[in-house]
C-alpha cells in the first residue's frame, strides 16, 4: 500500500567531517528513502537518543550491513509505506539499524511493534533501544527469573530506568546503583526496592547485606567488576552492554570460580533481521502487556527539535539526564 508523500527529500542529521563532537551534527537534506520488499517508510515523528549514537558520532559503532550511515537507532511515527502486518497510518514504534535521525525512515516490518494506548510518539520513540536490550541482555544472556535479585548500575539512564521496571514487573527485586543522592532518590521513586549512592557507599556491601545479587547489568566497567563479584550470589551472572570505565578487564579468576560466575554480554545492532524479528516477537508477547499495564513507563527526561541534535547529545553526555533523550520532528 501506498500513500502521498509530502515531498521528496526529508531532513537528516549527518556529521560534519564523518565524526567529531557534538557541534559536528548538522542537518542536511537527502532524498527520502524506498523501502525495499518486506519494509515499511516510517514518518518519524520522534526519535531515541542513545549512548550508542555518541559512539557512532566518535568515529566507532559502525552501522551493519545495509542499514543508512547516519544515526538513530529507534523512532515512533506513522507509517507511509506499508508491508507485512502494517498498513498506511497505523502507529508505530520500530528498532533500526540506523537511520533514525530523519523525517522518514525505513525498517524491516517485522521490526516494528505497535503503539501502546495512551503513549505518545515521544514516549513511543524511548522503548526499543532500551526495552530490547534489557530483555535480550537480562532477562535472555542473564536468565532472570522472577525471585531473584537484579543490580542495575547507571540506574537512571535510559536502559536503567527500563530495567528496573521490566525486573519489577517479573517479579524481581532490584539494587540500582547511581553517582549523587539526587539518583539514587529517582531510582527509588522508579520502584528500585534498594538504592546506592556510589559516591558515597560500597555498593558491594551493601548487596551482601541485602542477600546478594543473581544478575548485575554492567555498563560501567573497571574496578566495578570485582565488587560484582564479591556481591554475586552462587552462580550468579554478570551482562555487559557497555564497558564506559574503559574496555579491558583485570579479573579475579579465581573469585569467578568460587563464585561460578558466569561473565557475558552483547551488542545489538549487529544482529541478523531473523533475530531482532523474533526478539521483537518476544517482547510483544512478554514486554508490551506490562507496557499497556502501566508497570513499564517510559520516562523522558527532555526533548529536542530535530535540527537541534547537537545540543540532545550534548545534553546526553553531561550525564545528568533521568530517563530518555529524545529528538521531535516538525
Amino acid at each position: 500500500m501506498t500513500s502521498p508523500l509530502e515531498a521528496e527529500t526529508m531532513t537528516v542529521i549527518a556529521i560534519e567531517g564523518g565524526k567529531g563532537p557534538a557541534s559536528a551534527l548538522h542537518p542536511v537534506r537527502q532524498p527520502i528513502p524506498e523501502p525495499g520488499p518486506g519494509q515499511i517508510l516510517i514518518k518519524v515523528k520522534a526519535a531515541g537518543v542513545n549512548r550508542p549514537d555518541i559512539v557512532q558520532r566518535n568515529g566507532g559503532y559502525p552501522p551493519p550491513p545495509g542499514a543508512p550511515d547516519t544515526m538513530g537507532l529507534e523512532v515512533a511515527g506513522e507509517v507511509a509505506r506499508a508491508a507485512g502486518r502494517w498498513k498506511v497510518g497505523d502507529k508505530v514504534c520500530a528498532l533500526l539499524g540506523g537511520g533514525g535521525y530523519a523525517e522518514y525512515a525505513v525498517v524491516d516490518a517485522r521490526h516494528a511493534l505497535p503503539i501502546p494506548a495512551g503513549l505518545s510518539f515521544e514516549q513511543a520513540a524511548g522503548l526499543p533501544e532500551t526495552v530490547f536490550t534489557v530483555y535480550a541482555n537480562v532477562f535472555e544472556h542473564g536468565r532472570l527469573k522472577a525471585g531473584e535479585t537484579l543490580m542495575v548500575h547507571g540506574a537512571t539512564s535510559g536502559i536503567g530506568v527500563t530495567a528496573i521496571q521490566m525486573a519489577k514487573a517479573a517479579g524481581c527485586k532490584v539494587i540500582a546503583t547511581g553517582r549523587g543522592a539526587d539518583k539514587a532518590k529517582a531510582a527509588l521513586a522508579l520502584g528500585a526496592d534498594v538504592a546506592v549512592d556510589v559516591t558515597t557507599e560500597d555498593f558491594a556491601e551493601v548487596a551482601k547485606r541485602e542477600g546478594g545479587v543473581d544478575v548485575v547489568l554492567e555498563m560501567v566497567g573497571g574496578d566495578y567488576v570485582p565488587k560484582d563479584l564479591d556481591a554475586l550470589k552462587m552462580d550468579g551472572r554478570i551482562v555487559f552492554i557497555a564497558a564506559l570505565a574503559g574496555p579491558m578487564l583485570n579479573m579475579p579468576i579465581f573469585a569467578i570460580m568460587m563464585k561460578r560466575a558466569v561473565l557475558t554480554g552483547s551488542t545489538l545492532r549487529p544482529r541478523s533481521a531473523d533475530e531482532k524479528a523474533r526478539l521483537t516477537a518476544e517482547i510483544e508477547r512478554v514486554v508490551w502487556p506490562w507496557v499497556a499495564a502501566g508497570q513499564v513507563k517510559p520516562q523522558i527526561d527532555a526533548t529536542f527539535p530535530l535540527e537541534e541534535a547537537a545540543a540532545a547529545h550534548a545534553h546526553l553526555e553531561a550525564g545528568a539526564h533521568v530517563g530518555k533523550v529524545i529528538l521531535v520532528t516538525q
